[in-house]
Order: structure tokens, then sequence, then C-alpha cells
């Protein structure tokens, strides 16, 4: 692996991790629990912020299981790790994936740690998201992450083909 490449997954890791921290510090510190804003009177029908808490996952599922969330987490943070320790060199793109997707982890798991809950704000409203669960910018990372990895995984004829057998 290239230098280059080794600088990837942890600038893209640290950029996602102070987005989200810094994100959810100002809407805990500016904003009310509950409360909605408007950024602008045009986004106002599509996008506003909506401070929320979410003890559960993604669409507020299983809500109240933060230990178990955080020993998931902490899992998939180690399985992340381990994947990139043992990464093919491959393109550019893998890397950014994987650190889209730690990045995500780390910031969430860093809520449950510190808050006892992920701080979720970003609320969209329109077809078809009507009514669309809030979320923040590290689970934004990690859906992209998991996009990008889908892709690769299904262009790149090296994670294509299978592995050749020794006769």
């Amino acid at each position: 692996m290239s230098g280059l490449k080794k600088l990837v997954l942890p600038a893209i890791v640290g950029t996602v991790l102070a987005l989200d921290q810094i994100s959810k510090s100002w809407v805990v510190a500016h904003m009310d629990l509950g409360e909605s804003r408007e950024l602008a009177p045009w986004l106002a029908p599509v996008f506003s912020l909506t401070y929320v808490t979410n003890t559960g996952i993604v669409f507020g599922l299983f809500q109240g299981m933060g230990d178990v969330l955080i020993v998931v987490a902490l899992i998939a943070v180690g399985a992340i790790l381990l994947y990139y320790r043992h990464l093919p060199p491959g393109p550019l793109v893998l890397h950014i994936a994987l650190g889209l997707q730690l990045g995500g982890a780390l910031g969430n798991l860093a809520d449950r740690l510190t808050r006892g809950a992920v701080v979720d704000f970003i609320d969209l409203n329109f077809w078809p998201l009507h009514h669309w669960p809030i979320f923040n910018v590290a689970d934004t990372c990690i859906v992209a992450g998991v996009a990008l990895l889908l892709l690769v995984m299904l262009t790149d004829k090296e994670c294509q083909s299978a592995p050749e057998e020794s006769t």
C-alpha cells in the first residue's frame, strides 16, 4: 500500500469524526431537545434541524439497548480495522468507503459513551422521504461508506473474481 493510501483512512475518519461531533455539539448547545429550526424559509418544507436523541439504531429500532449497541459498535470498529489491516491493494474509493464507515461508527459510539444516546438533527421532509427518521452526519457517512463499498464490490474486477485454487 502506497504512503498516500495509508493516509486516506485516518484523514477521512478524522474529518468525519470532527464534523459529526462539532455539528452535534452545536445542536446540543444551541437547541432544546425536540426543537425544530428552519435554516432558511425556502428550505423549510424540505429541510430543517430538529434536535432529538436516539438510544436505538437507525429508524429508531432497538430503543433502550444502549449497552448492547456499544458492544456492537466496538465489534464493527474492530472488524473495519481488521479488514483494513489486511486490505489488498485496491481502488482508493475502497479506502474512502472504510474511512466513512469507521468515522461514522466512532461518531455515534462517542455519543453513546458520553451522552448515553445518539444526537440526531438532520430532518428531511420531501417525497419520498416524507416523515423520514431524523439522522446525523455520522449516519450519512456510514450509509455513504456502505454504498461506496457495494459499488466497488459490484464494479471492481478483483473483488468479483474468485480466488485461484492452487493445485
